[in-house]
């Protein structure tokens, strides 16, 4: 396994980039932990797979460096990085049995043919193919097949890291939980490095210890999910992360306080806006808004019952707020107070949280 460092690394895919929006990844400084348990989250077009083909070697970065355990590889083609990737759909070979899928990348290298039967039957109990491991391939459903896929990457003990690009997304939702906790304890069993791909905020905060965030070619933000619930340190991760996301709302800063629509709000500390700011906007999330006796003034436009709790949209003006109510709490009849919890209230500046 390896710690891989992203040192001011960049890509383009044009020859002469003149602009920001000319690059597919911005300046990026990651660094990966040995053995951790990474998610890369974000929407189509952000950078995650441009990102994912520079660590595995099959893009070359326009500038930066790409360091395992602080040895640049920069230059070193992808079959010569000991990466072990599982894509989106699975690569199987139908012809062969359950086992000489498996056994195959083992093979390939010259294990032999003992360690290979040990360690095959050791991926085999991980993934509970024990009972299918003399059926041939084609004969399997797709979430079978996608085992075998995930039993390739994991069945080499020599990888510097395991890339799973999207892994689930053809699997039946019902199955989904079922892969996701197996990759979980997968991760805790073989302690390898692994990155796991998607845009799909529920598989990166089941996988993850750590979720790095992606937005228009950069990292906005890496933390738990806890981190990224509680502080998101821009817009777009508030608004990404969390269903329904955190409302924004525009606002003036008077004497280190924002003020929306001339209705002051506390925070937990005064802040200062850098000079140049063109942007300022309060966020919180709908499960840190409730209604009390004074506050913002509201009219209630919607409530939708969810089950166990409630999501109301309510309305100031032209803005709309939403917040996250028990199902046994009360509501007004047609217009309330909000109140703002002012430890979780936050104040950005042209996206960025100001601390």
């Amino acid at each position: 396994m390896a710690k891989i460092t992203l040192d001011r690394v960049r890509h383009s895919y044009l020859e002469q980039p003149a602009s920001p929006a000319d690059w597919a990844l911005k300046q990026l400084d990651v660094v990966w932990s040995d053995g951790g348990a990474y998610a890369l989250l974000g929407p189509s077009g952000c950078g995650k797979t441009t990102l994912l083909n520079v660590i595995s070697g099959l893009l070359q970065p326009s500038g930066g460096r790409v360091l395992f355990d602080d040895r640049d590889v920069t230059g070193v083609p992808s079959d010569r990085r000991d990466i072990a990737q599982v894509f989106q759909f699975p690569v199987v070979y139908d012809t062969m049995s359950v086992y000489d899928n498996l056994a195959f990348p083992l093979r390939n290298r010259g294990i032999p043919e003992d360690q290979v039967k040990s360690r095959v039957q050791q991926i085999a109990g991980m993934l509970d193919l024990q009972g299918v491991l003399g059926n041939r391939a084609s004969g399997l459903t797709a979430d079978g097949k996608q085992k075998i896929s995930l039993g390739r990457g994991l069945v080499r003990s020599d990888v510097n890291v395991i890339m799973f690009d999207e892994p689930l997304t053809v699997i039946d939702p019902h199955l989904k939980w079922q892969l996701r906790s197996k990759l979980k304890e997968l991760h805790q069993e073989v302690g390898a490095t692994m990155i796991y791909v998607t845009h799909d905020q529920t598989e990166a905060l089941t996988f993850a210890d750590n979720v790095v965030v992606m937005h228009d070619g950069q990292v906005v933000q890496i933390g738990t999910p806890v981190e990224l619930f509680d502080k998101p340190k821009h817009t777009f991760v508030g608004h990404f992360i969390g269903s329904p996301g955190m409302n924004l709302l525009p606002c003036e800063i008077r004497d280190g306080f924002p003020s929306f629509l001339g209705h002051r709000l506390e925070t937990a500390a005064a802040v200062e806006v850098p000079p140049g700011t063109a942007r300022t906007e309060i966020g919180v999330r709908p499960e840190f808004v409730r209604f009390g006796d004074a506050g913002l003034p509201v009219e209630i436009v919607r409530v939708d019952d969810v089950g166990r709790y409630r999501i109301v949209a309510v309305q100031h003006k032209s803005h709309t707020i939403r917040l996250v109510t028990p199902e046994d709490v009360a509501l007004p009849e047609s217009s309330g107070h909000l109140v703002f919890d002012r430890d979780r209230t936050n104040v950005y500046a042209d996206g960025w949280i100001l601390e």
